[in-house]
């Protein structure tokens, strides 16, 4: 076998990975964000969790995106592990489809794919992003095919060497086809791309078809490194989601090594005229129904296979003294794309509700005039600036990566959010200010123009948290209930500042009480105008507020 020959076996690999990464990346940014979502909405049974991991696999060609993903929500603390082991188990089923499809051998209109995939992703318009992340899913089937084209006539030199031939029969040991397949799967990180590679090499003849079983059980251990490493630095509840699919896999494959063992020639004759005699089709009928199976039978006992998990990984995580820390995006979780966005949102919605927290603390203490509750907002306003930077941090990088193209059309709008709370925090901290000035003043205010400021933040309160509910889930179910409120609450401010107008002209209240009075209804106006902002900042497509000017406090 000569350096050109190898060389050339070595391309046709790279356009084999590099087709299957282009087609994976492409359809999870074309499908990921709806994919993620349905994700997050039906794993509550885990029955109906394992039909879409199944499905969301299927789609995005990955199960290690699959899995990352999990182990990412789990950090996060969206899903439970329990929900995790139906799409864990349904991710090992959806990976055989890429086999399957391998199987079909299209290599002979794989050209035309590709030029077909090159002439979306060249001539579709800036506007058209869909099309091209298409033509990127097909461009990359192509060079997939095109990959294996070149992998199997380059292969065909391998037969004359004596060196390879030896290596290849050293693999009719179970034991080195093991190693063999999870060290494959380890490197490449894909056990999709492995079975493509095992089915090419028994489609020439290279490779006899009963070592294949042993090589996939390989290719099973292999692939679950990917989600090892996403959940070595996450929290405990991640590491475990990342045990579960091990253990699985591993447990699987042992029950799957021991019955091959005792009935590997009646298995692998049965696949062969099960598939028509075809060998490729035989192996990745293999790789599916080894996957079922394994779901099938292990299915009944996953609840046993996450107390495991407790032993192996003991205690909970430790609770931070610290008061400033990250709950979705801190520390140990992971920056993948289809969960960036939706971890960014749900950590800008614990800052919301810390400022609207902080919103009610600082008018009680203004109403109340209660010293502790103005050195807790003092104190919430320092974990708020603490949230805007890390957050903003955070939506930089995230918008660094390639994110699925519903994300991409919305993170701008992240950044408006973030800055709209951390001025309604400002606001909070104004009103305390005003409070600590009525101590030391000692201004007094009437219980009439008490009971007017606690029914305006009322009302802003309401405004507020409607507008975070709209904002976290993007439901318009609220939408006419928050514009009502804007207007009622801009009437609201209108009428007390005139009413303020005339008890100053009928020296009803002293001047340093007026002016605190009214900068505090304007203050109250201004957060419900925030509010706004926050409710339909990523409910339009290119991500911008609805037209409210932004304060200048």
């Amino acid at each position: 076998m000569s350096i050109t020959e190898v060389f050339t076996l070595f391309g046709g690999l790279g356009f084999f990975l590099y087709g299957m990464k282009l087609m994976s990346e492409g359809l999870e940014k074309a499908a990921g964000a709806k994919m993620r979502g349905i994700l997050e909405f039906f794993t509550q049974n885990r029955f109906i969790g394992m039909v879409v991991g199944i499905v969301f696999t299927a789609i995005i060609q990955s199960s290690n995106a699959t899995t990352v993903m999990v182990v990412s929500f789990v950090n996060s603390g969206l899903m439970t592990l329990m929900q995790a082991t139906g799409v864990i188990l349904g991710a090992n089923i959806g990976t055989t489809v890429t086999g399957q499809l391998i199987a079909f051998n299209l290599s002979d209109i794989a050209p035309l794919v590709v030029i077909i995939g090159v002439i979306m992703v060249m001539f579709s318009k800036k506007q058209n992003v869909n099309v091209k992340k298409i033509g990127e899913v097909i461009l990359g089937f192509g060079i997939l095919f095109m990959g294996l084209r070149i992998m199997g006539e380059s292969m065909e030199a391998v037969k004359s060497s004596p060196a390879v031939l030896e290596f290849l029969s050293s693999l009719k040991s179970p034991f080195s086809a093991i190693l063999v397949g999870f060290l494959i799967t380890a490197v490449l990180q894909s056990s999709s791309a492995t079975v493509g590679i095992i089915l090419l090499m028994v489609s020439q003849g290279l490779l006899a078809f009963t070592i294949c079983p042993f090589m996939i059980l390989g290719c099973n251990i292999g692939s679950c490194v990917s989600a090892l490493a996403a959940g070595l630095s996450g929290k405990k509840d991640a590491k475990r989601a990342a045990l579960i699919h091990f253990l699985f896999n591993v447990i699987g494959s042992l029950i799957m090594f021991i019955i091959l063992m005792v009935a590997l020639k009646p298995i692998t004759d049965g696949l062969i005229y099960m598939s028509g005699g075809n060998l490729a089709r035989a192996v990745a009928n293999v790789h599916t129904l080894m996957k079922v199976f394994e779901v099938a039978m292990l299915f009944p006992f996953m609840g046993w296979i996450v107390k495991a998990t407790y032993k192996i990984v003991p205690g909970k995580d430790e609770v931070q003294e610290d008061e400033y820390e990250l709950q979705y995006i801190g520390k140990g979780n992971i920056l993948a794309p289809t969960t960036a966005f939706s971890n960014g949102i749900h950590e800008i919605e614990h800052m919301g509700k810390v400022a609207l927290s902080n919103l009610k603390i600082s008018m009680r203490a203004l109403c109340e005039l209660g010293e502790k509750d103005i050195e807790e907002v003092y104190r919430r306003e320092k974990y708020i600036d603490f949230l805007n930077r890390k957050i903003t941090d955070y939506l930089v990088k995230v918008n660094e990566i390639e994110l699925p193209l519903a994300d991409a059309r919305l993170i701008g709008g992240l950044f408006h959010v973030v800055n709209d709370i951390e001025r309604i925090g400002d606001h909070a901290e104004n009103f305390a200010d005003s409070a600590k000035d009525r101590i030391e003043r000692g201004i007094g205010f009437s219980d009439k123009a008490k009971k007017q400021l606690q029914d305006m933040t009322e009302e802003v309160v309401k405004i507020l948290e409607y507008s975070l509910e709209m904002f976290t889930h993007r439901d318009p179910k609220h939408m006419q209930d928050i514009l009502k409120l804007e207007d009622d609450i801009d009437e609201r401010e209108r009428k007390l500042q005139r009413a303020h107008v005339k008890r100053l002209t009928k020296n009803k209240c002293t001047p340093e009480a007026g002016m605190l009075f009214s900068d505090t209804i304007s203050g109250l106006e201004r957060v419900a105008d925030h509010a706004t902002n926050i409710a339909f900042a990523i409910m339009a497509p290119d991500g911008n507020e609805t037209g409210d000017e932004e304060d200048e406090d």
